[in-house]
């Protein structure tokens, strides 16, 4: 779910159930690197067009970038947590340090590289990375995070990195905060109704020419990777809005 770039939400939604296809039996996640499962068992009904979505999106419908053949790439996976907050439903974002090399002050979804301990790239691996980072870089207990399925791979060419989306629901909420502050500038939800509001929603348009959706929420300008991901989500869901994609921000030569 990549912008044009390739670099790196509604009022209370839905209702119903649906079975999600992912190894493992019923429950929840346990620690990030105990045993991980998939389940939709006890999800609340406004995720019900989410979890259709993981069953039946294609990677081509979500992105023009797919992992390359031969299995090239780094395995690497991010945690798409959605929350129940004071508004309605929500996903956690982080910041990046604004002294990082590189993509410095970028938001994104807690994640990274696969680690050998994490386990097989095509299995359980990416959902035992996703929590496993997202433990490191906002402190939540994994624990309380119910994983209900995956997205296909993606793939960012600027960084060669083959990334699997896990979608989590924060069954039990913990605190969370910037766990190194050398990496992390802060932690923060946003409510997806934010993210769905057109005022909230523009066309950032990188110095060299590339084009993607951008949300500009909770002081942040969300672009690249995680905004693609977010906008195929609301989109597929059927959570999005119309939108004014004729609405440009242009982003620093640094990004």
């Amino acid at each position: 779910m990549t912008g044009r770039d390739g670099s790196e939400a509604p009022g209370r939604p839905g209702a119903g159930a649906a079975g999600s296809p992912g190894p493992g039996a019923a429950g929840g996640a346990g620690g990030a690197t105990g045993a991980v499962t998939v389940s939709t068992s006890g999800l609340p009904g406004w995720l019900d067009p989410v979890v259709e979505v993981v069953d039946t999106v294609q990677g081509r419908q979500l992105s023009q970038f797919l992992p390359p053949s031969g299995g090239r790439g780094r395995p690497s996976a991010v945690l798409v947590l959605f929350g129940e907050g004071p508004t309605g439903p929500e996903l956690l974002l982080m910041e990046r340090a604004g002294g990082l090399r590189s993509h410095a002050g970028q938001p994104s979804f807690p994640g990274g590289a696969l680690d050998p301990e994490d386990g097989d790239p095509e299995t359980t691996g990416p959902l035992r990375a996703a929590l496993r980072e997202a433990e490191e870089e906002t402190g939540l207990d994994p624990a309380g995070v119910q994983v209900f399925g995956t997205l296909p791979k993606l793939y960012i060419p600027v960084s060669g990195f083959v990334v699997t989306p896990v979608l989590g629901w924060w069954r039990a909420p913990s605190p969370v905060g910037a766990v190194d502050p050398a990496e992390t500038a802060r932690v923060f939800t946003v409510p997806v109704a934010d993210l769905t509001d057109p005022a909230n929603r523009a066309t950032a348009v990188h110095p060299r020419g590339h084009q993607g959706p951008a949300f500009l929420v909770e002081s942040a300008l969300v672009w690249g990777f995680t905004a693609g991901v977010i906008d195929r989500i609301l989109h597929f869901a059927g959570w999005e809005r119309p939108w004014d994609r004729a609405r440009q921000v242009p982003l620093d030569r640094r990004a």
